[in-house]
């Protein structure tokens, strides 16, 4: 096979090719040419050094240092030296990470089959468009490997001595085989006491624990003392650390005034109580994006707390200018941080790349950070009650909800009394009231109907200021919803 599509003329086409060749070219390799090679190497665009990608011929022609590939020959050709970065001056993608050691191999098995090529004539406008398309961008991304499900490989053969039985050691054992290195020698007990004392609970052992230590730590002894470790308050306090590193703990927003980041204490606390108590991983997860809302929050009775509700509490822990000139803008700047700390901290990706254009290198569209944008600024800051509902919390809401109509029924009792003597008050004013009258010039005054009594001419209707003033509002609160015009004395507005 070889041989023949090294001898293919130029004038080769599809049907001449056979057809796992023309697959091979189709799915490996025509994808990575349009999507990385096209914006730069294309007949009908750019055409830098003179090279051109997007067609057989303009292949073999090559550009300005000759043609990209020689067929059955890799080393030889321009093209895999480009992409392999063996040059300093010459690496493609020019603006883009180097193409990943899968994607290189195939072009190497590719030029090695004689680099058949379908492509007779360069790509239509719609073609490139349609290559280059985010879909069909995206479409390759999801099958790097980061994106693949967990695989079960075989495991190796024990190939090295002072190598245990342990799968992981195992794969690493014939990593060191195949590089011709002898393993490390086993720790002593003291190194390795300390090595996990300081990885479970970041202190050295005590005194009391090194002198318990004895001069072997057997396999049964080993396992005991991480149990104990992981069991140690210690534990929480150290792992606490790596996540609030990552979702970016601090106790103060910075800038130039370093506001204090209220309650912030809590979260971290909140961290090192689920730690210490093996909360599983899904559930930390739920906490940290909507734990205010979850149906069944994580309570801690001893406490008196709901732990799911604290678990927000690491979105406060943004960016913020301590007196920002555009308070949009600043909303655009913490919103983005959420994104990329959230996106960085649960999914290993930089889903705040995308905010101005499609991911240059993973799967993630400007339409995905703009999903996210919209559920993160669909909340505010706040500060929330985090208290657990108390057992005895629905009998004190019956009794609270039987006091206020109590007190309904005695406020009315009262309102009604002063009501009657209400036109008592004003016949005979008391001296407090005859001043408050008597300041009372202007129309919006509670009083000022009867300033206007109390005046040489009286108006016939000293309501009129009043009447107008509640006529202009029915009719600008008109078809407006948003500004009732509320009548106490219904039950339902009251209500």
């Amino acid at each position: 096979m070889v041989a023949l599509l090294c001898g293919l003329s130029d004038a080769e086409s599809r049907a001449a090719l056979p057809a796992d060749a023309v697959e091979f070219f189709e799915t490996k390799i025509r994808p990575v040419l349009a999507q990385d090679c096209y914006e730069c190497h294309r007949t009908g665009g750019k055409r830098k050094a003179g090279l051109a990608l997007d067609h057989r011929q303009a292949l073999r022609d090559g550009g300005d240092s000759g043609p990209a590939i020689s067929p059955g020959d890799p080393a030889a050709s321009l093209l895999l030296q480009a992409i392999r970065h063996e040059h300093d001056d010459l690496k493609m993608p020019k603006a883009g990470a180097k193409l990943e050691p899968a994607v290189i191999a195939d072009f190497e098995r590719w030029v090695k089959m004689g680099a058949p090529d379908p492509r007779d004539a360069p790509p239509s406008d719609a073609q490139v468009a349609a290559d280059t398309d985010w879909t069909a961008v995206m479409q390759r991304r999801k099958n790097w490997w980061s994106f693949s499900p967990i695989r079960k490989p075989a495991l190796p053969p024990t190939a090295t001595r002072n190598v245990s039985t342990h799968p992981v050691d195992l794969f690493i054992g014939a990593k060191l085989a195949a590089a011709k290195l002898t393993p490390a020698p086993r720790a002593d007990p003291l190194t390795l006491l300390r090595r996990l004392s300081f990885a479970l609970r970041g202190l050295p052992p005590s005194a009391e624990e090194v002198a318990a230590l004895g001069k072997t730590l057997e396999r049964a002894a080993f396992a005991a003392r991480v149990e104990e470790f992981l069991a140690s308050p210690r534990f929480g306090e150290r792992w606490a650390r790596h996540w609030m590193d990552w979702t970016r703990y601090a106790d103060t927003h910075g800038s130039e005034g370093d506001a204090p980041v209220a309650y912030a204490w809590r979260y971290r606390d909140y961290l090192i109580r689920a730690l210490n108590a093996d909360v599983p991983y899904d559930q930390l997860v739920r906490e940290h994006l909507a734990g205010d809302l979850l149906g069944t929050p994580r309570l801690n009775a001893a406490l008196g707390l709901n732990e799911s509700a604290l678990g927000i509490g690491h979105l406060r822990m943004v960016l913020h200018g301590f007196a920002p000139t555009d308070a949009l803008e600043e909303l655009g700047r913490f919103t983005d941080d959420q994104i990329n700390t959230v996106s960085k901290a649960f999914l290993g990706l930089t889903v705040s790349c995308a905010r101005c254009h499609n991911h240059k290198f993973d799967p993630i569209s400007q339409r995905d950070f703009s999903s996210w944008y919209g559920i993160f600024t669909s909340t505010a800051p706040a500060t929330v009650a985090v208290d657990a509902p108390s057992p005895t919390e629905p009998a004190l809401r019956a009794e609270i909800a039987q006091t206020k109509d109590a007190l309904r029924g005695v406020l009315a009792t009262a309102w009604r009394e002063d009501a009657d003597a209400l036109a008592e008050k004003f016949r005979a004013p008391t001296a407090s009231l005859t001043k408050a009258i008597g300041e009372a010039k202007l129309p919006a005054a509670l009083l000022h109907p009867f300033w206007r009594l109390g005046q040489d001419n009286p108006p016939a209707d000293p309501l009129s200021p009043w009447r107008t003033k509640q006529s202009r509002a029915s009719s600008d609160n008109a078809g407006r919803p948003a500004l009732p015009h509320w009548e106490l004395g219904r039950t339902t507005d009251f209500a």
